[in-house]
């Protein structure tokens, strides 16, 4: 699922010069959607690339006015939505469902004010894009009812005031809304929500145990170093392999060495047929990435990230052959060999390169078999880097 955090924006926060501060702070965090009154989606726009939705009166914005058009439109501010006018006891008479059922608003804007608006969110709900619904009391907010009424109909956005509350709508019935309406002045508020979503993206992979079964010198190949726009922890590293149902975790390069300054941002990944996990579950050849691709980093835990590869660097370089074997029953087999599946990779012969073992990182010249690394293993097989039900025999 795919998170969202809204900025709300409007006049009722204050002047121009309050909502200008509070909507830069939102930019530079990294938010999705200003919500903002009609008259300021110029402005907005000119402030920074972000989605813009602006509250209207059902009729649509005025767009020669204001000289822009919003990516949405909302009703329910000043109307029926926020308690403004009252519901009347016929919901088919409702001037905002009408608005929206008629198409000329994408989103509808409603303060849970009783069991009443309720009703009238769930009504929006089949009509709206995004239903943004607004509780006066968190203890009390039936989100809980609307996540499990409302389904997949809409993006349901709820309104918020901290970041707390943030990863509280996120986490909600474990499924949470798909987005929140943040009220916040406060740069660290915004910052921390913004983090939220991110996190609550965030895969988490189960990493196994794998033993390995030889390490061998071998000719040299064209190699690939994946430089991300993104500083790396001393734990996180990419998922790289020449099998793509078996992917070895290879640590970034944070570590200083006797040879080189630590480059933190940087995964010296293997050769240029390997396979590289991506966001989302998908695989790329190294010799694929170029600047601007998304990369997945992975912790040794299995937590995963986004990061934005900022170039790939290509050299010749000498190598190192690393099979392994996953699901070892090595105390059964005859001759304490290991039995499993078999997967391997070509990683540099350079001390600067590291997988993960149970003793911490260890350099691939230190490598010997019966060394156990962190790998993801999936018995699938891929086309195009998408997982398929087909039998494909790598070696």
């Amino acid at each position: 699922m795919t998170r969202t955090v809204w900025l709300k924006a409007d006049g009722s926060v204050g002047d121009w010069e309050s909502r200008k501060r509070r909507i830069t702070a939102g930019l530079e965090a990294g938010v999705d959607w200003v919500l903002c009154d009609e008259s300021d989606v110029s402005r907005v726009r000119e402030l920074g690339a972000v989605s813009v939705a602006a509250f209207g009166d059902g009729n649509g914005v005025d767009v020669i006015d204001t000289g822009d058009a919003p990516d949405a439109t909302v009703v329910g501010k000043d109307g029926e939505g926020d308690g403004s006018v009252d519901l009347p006891p016929d919901l088919s008479g409702s001037a905002d469902l009408s608005a929206l059922r008629r198409g000329e608003a994408d989103g509808a804007y409603v303060r849970i004010l009783d069991d009443d608006y309720e009703a009238f969110a769930e009504e929006a709900a089949d009509a709206a894009e995004h239903t943004i619904v607004v509780g006066e009391d968190w203890t009390i907010i039936p989100l809980e009812n609307l996540i499990a009424r409302i389904g997949d109909e809409t993006e349901l956005v709820a309104g918020v005031e901290s970041a707390a509350e943030a990863k509280t709508a996120f986490e909600t019935l474990e499924t949470g809304a798909d987005g929140v309406l943040l009220d916040s002045d406060d740069p660290d508020e915004i910052r921390e929500t913004v983090e939220i979503r991110d996190a609550a993206e965030r895969e988490t992979l189960d990493l196994q145990w794998a033993e390995i079964t030889a390490v061998e010198q071998v000719g040299s190949a064209d190699r690939v170093c994946v430089d991300t726009g993104s500083l790396m922890e001393g734990d996180e590293g990419m998922l790289v392999g020449s099998m793509s149902r078996g992917l070895f975790f290879v640590h970034a390069e944070t570590a200083e060495s006797p040879y080189v300054a630590s480059r933190p941002f940087r995964v010296n990944a293997g050769a240029v047929h390997a396979y590289a996990r991506t966001p989302g579950g998908g695989t790329k050849y190294l010799s694929e990435l170029g600047s601007g691709d998304e990369i997945q980093i992975v912790d040794t835990e299995g937590h995963a990230r986004e990061a934005l590869v900022g170039r790939a660097k290509i050299e010749r370089r000498p190598m190192f052959r690393i099979e392994a074997v996953v699901g070892s029953d090595i105390d059964d087999a005859e001759g304490g060999e290991p039995t499993g599946d078999r997967i391997e990779t070509l990683l540099q012969n350079a001390e600067t390169i590291k997988v993960a073992t149970r003793e911490g990182p260890r350099a691939v010249t230190e490598l010997e078999p019966g060394d156990e690394v962190r790998v993801y293993y999936e018995s699938t097989a891929r086309h195009f880097g998408e997982a398929v039900d087909e039998r494909i025999v790598e070696k």
